[in-house]
């Protein structure tokens, strides 16, 4: 059950964060926003605030910032559409009735001949005694349709109405979003348990092994290796991995006196390629400084941008397969193991989970973020969009292609850890 209520708030957040990226910019761009939703499939959980529907729905895989204009969601009154206008006190229409039985006295009926409820907003049509009376549209004017409401999006709220570059931050800032979560938790982790200094000290020397044989003891601080100056434990297990079987002479600070030893790294084989090890264990001494916990926080969410990155490289130039990746299931299963390492350890995780997410939706792929930035790209250089309907079908045809790819890579992670 840990594991689950572990799951469920990482991931959550996560698409909580990314989704909020969304929404934020949207909103700056002064893009009205339908539904902020987090979860897919039937709703759980609805809020109406404002102009925005937030909602919780079932399947809590993802999530989206539904944005008037990006879903056909505007209404368009046909010639001789019978409907009910509800005029406010500036004599404009502020509710339309689209049913034609609504039980208000207060309610005009008109049979419409023309409107537009985009940019000129109005309604025009023939009242009950047959008159044609024109009447001006509130921007907040609402749509009743069959028990639902549905605020007008006059089209300068709507998302293509705005430039590439505005509509193409609403969209990049998702990903954003997910980087910047993982410098907090970063940054948090650098805060509550310390910033690792990474500093070669020496915190337990093995029995029987080439460092104990040279007169290495707990609590040795690497100052020089081979005349070669070491800041950091990286430095320092680098060079006894490249230095299998050679003989190398250490200058080690003991207690404030300067020791020199001489240690012949043992060659032991590990995935399948031959390293140097001396036989010794390390854990970084910790930091707690605000200053230094904001550098790690940068510092390591770069890190393990670059580090996906080239992951990711990898899996395209065919280093790795399929089998690489993993789905839900496999996501959940690593949590779990995670969870077992403490708090910290699971904070880590999802911060990693957090810039995979981001990168994974700037792939240039249908349907994923990356793939209407690139639309967005091809807009620019053209100088006018991409036809709605074609680009439509492209971002239909990828989120298919996606759904397969998830039901390939979920089932590889049931076989891995079910079968």
């Amino acid at each position: 059950m840990e594991t689950v209520i572990a799951f469920i708030i990482i991931f959550g957040s996560l698409v909580f964060f990314h989704e909020l990226g969304h929404f934020l910019f949207a909103k700056k761009a002064g893009i009205m926003v339908r539904e902020f939703a987090i979860g897919f499939g039937p709703k759980i959980i609805g809020i109406q605030k404002g102009e925005t529907l937030y909602t919780i729905r079932l399947l809590p895989l993802g999530g989206y910032v539904r944005m008037a204009g990006e879903d056909f969601d505007t209404v368009e009154l046909q010639p001789g559409y019978r409907v009910g206008l509800l005029i406010n006190a500036e004599n404009e229409i502020e509710k339309i009735y689209l049913n034609r039985n609504v039980a208000n006295p207060d309610v005009l009926f008109l049979e419409t001949e023309s409107s537009d409820l985009e940019k000129e907003l109005f309604i025009e049509g023939y009242d009950e005694e047959g008159q044609l009376v024109r009447y001006n549209v509130s921007r907040k004017a609402i749509i009743f349709e069959k028990g639902q409401k549905t605020l007008i999006a006059p089209y300068d709220r709507q998302f293509e109405s705005k430039s590439v570059g505005s509509r193409a931050m609403t969209i990049f800032a998702g990903p954003l979003f997910n980087f910047i979560l993982s410098f907090f938790i970063f940054l948090a982790i650098g805060l509550l348990q310390g910033v690792p200094t990474y500093e070669p000290i020496i915190t337990d020397v093995v029995s029987d092994g080439p460092a104990q044989a040279a007169g290495m003891q707990d609590g040795d601080f690497i100052k020089v290796v081979d005349g070669k100056p070491i800041d950091t434990w990286q430095e320092f297990a680098a060079i006894i991995q490249e230095s299998a079987g050679v003989p190398l002479q250490f200058e080690v600070d003991r207690n404030g006196e300067s020791v020199t030893l001489d240690v012949v790294p043992a060659t032991v084989e590990e995935a399948g390629t031959e390293i140097g090890q001396i036989g010794v264990r390390y854990t970084s001494p910790v930091l707690k400084n605000p200053i230094k916990a904001v550098q790690y926080g940068a510092e390591e969410t770069i890190v393990w941008i670059k580090r996906i990155a080239e992951l990711l490289g990898m899996l395209v130039t065919g280093k790795f397969t399929l089998d690489a990746l993993s789905g839900p299931v496999g996501i959940y299963k690593a949590t779990e193991e995670v969870a077992q390492y403490g708090v910290y350890q699971l904070m880590n995780w999802a911060a990693i989970l957090s810039i995979n997410l981001g990168i994974m939706n700037l792939l240039p792929l249908p349907a994923l973020d990356g793939g209407r930035l690139l639309f967005f790209l091809f807009e620019a250089i053209r100088g006018k969009p991409i036809d709605k309907q074609k680009e439509g079908m492209v971002h239909f045809v990828g989120i298919m292609l996606l759904m397969v790819l998830m039901l390939v890579v979920t089932w590889n992670d049931i076989q891995q850890f079910f079968f």
